[in-house]
């Protein structure tokens, strides 16, 4: 039998992913910054709803993280410590700098607590049908361990390397991510433009050479200019930002990086933040008027 976990954050992708450990059997409870979605999942799940982050820490021998940013990574593992038991574990599957990753992995060690950094890739879609891929840094014989549990919440499980390595992958999947979409919205304004069919240019350039995940999922979006979230423009800002940081470390500027991030700072700023990252054809359309 897998270990059992509690979840720490319910957002967009935490909600379904701890739906997919009750389902497996394998969750004990939930714990969110706002209340009102803590007590909301756990009586859906009849799980038990935390009252703080100590407290999620004393009742199992997992925790899964998934919250938004480096800072909220830093302050939920401060929190948890106290109650964390020695051998328990932490899967962090928030997208954060690769050097943070490192930095709770050495802080949770000195307390006898191991730390996997496990991101994930596949949008909501993929957390809600647990298909997402889950790209993991750490040490390797805990990464076996927690695979079991890691199989409920995605279908590809890739160990990576040392602690900071699965951040490292997700930001490589970020870059790309911001190129593809990019193609695909300024390759949309071109087809509108030109007058195509877009329903049918979709299905057919979707089984082509030049298709995507982001195409297939995503041009129906720009399609019908409607942009419901699945991954907002500013987390992909915030994680694009971590890559710059992460390259510049490295001597190097990335131009696909800095146009999208150029871009993103215009949708924010039009009040675009919590929209898809496809709402970027907002500005390529205007390419074509």
């Amino acid at each position: 039998m897998s270990m059992r976990a509690s979840f720490v954050g319910l957002g967009a992708m935490g909600a379904p992913m701890a739906r997919n450990l009750h389902k497996s059997g394998l969750l004990a409870g939930v714990w969110n910054r706002s209340t009102d979605k803590t007590v909301a999942l756990a009586s859906e799940l009849a799980v038990t709803a935390y009252p703080d982050l100590a407290s999620v820490g004393a009742a199992c021998e997992a925790v899964v993280v998934c919250v938004s940013a480096d800072a909220d990574v830093r302050a939920v593992i401060t929190a948890l410590k106290p109650g964390l038991r020695p051998r328990s574990l932490v899967i962090d599957c928030s997208t954060i700098g690769a050097g943070t990753a490192r930095e709770m992995h050495a802080e949770l060690r000195a307390v006898g607590v191991d730390y996997l950094d496990c991101p994930v890739s596949g949008g909501v879609e993929g957390a809600r049908a647990a298909t997402l891929a889950i790209m993991v840094g750490g040490d390797e014989a805990v990464f076996d361990s927690a695979r079991p549990l890691l199989e409920k919440l995605g279908r590809t499980i890739t160990y990576m390397g040392a602690s900071g390595a699965g951040q490292a992958a997700k930001a490589t999947n970020q870059i790309m991510c911001a190129g593809i979409i990019q193609a695909v919205a300024e390759a949309m304004a071109f087809a509108r433009a030109e007058g195509l069919p877009l329903d049918r240019l979709i299905e057919t350039l979707g089984k082509g050479a030049g298709s995507s995940w982001y195409f297939v999922n995503r041009a129906p979006f720009m399609a019908n200019e409607r942009y419901p979230a699945g991954f907002r423009v500013r987390l992909h800002d915030k994680d694009l930002r971590i890559c710059r940081q992460m390259a510049a470390a490295r001597g190097a500027t990335l131009p696909v990086v800095e146009s999208t991030l150029e871009e993103y700072e215009r949708l924010i700023a039009e009040g675009h933040g919590d929209e898809d990252i496809s709402a970027i054809y907002r500005l390529k359309s205007l390419l074509f008027r």
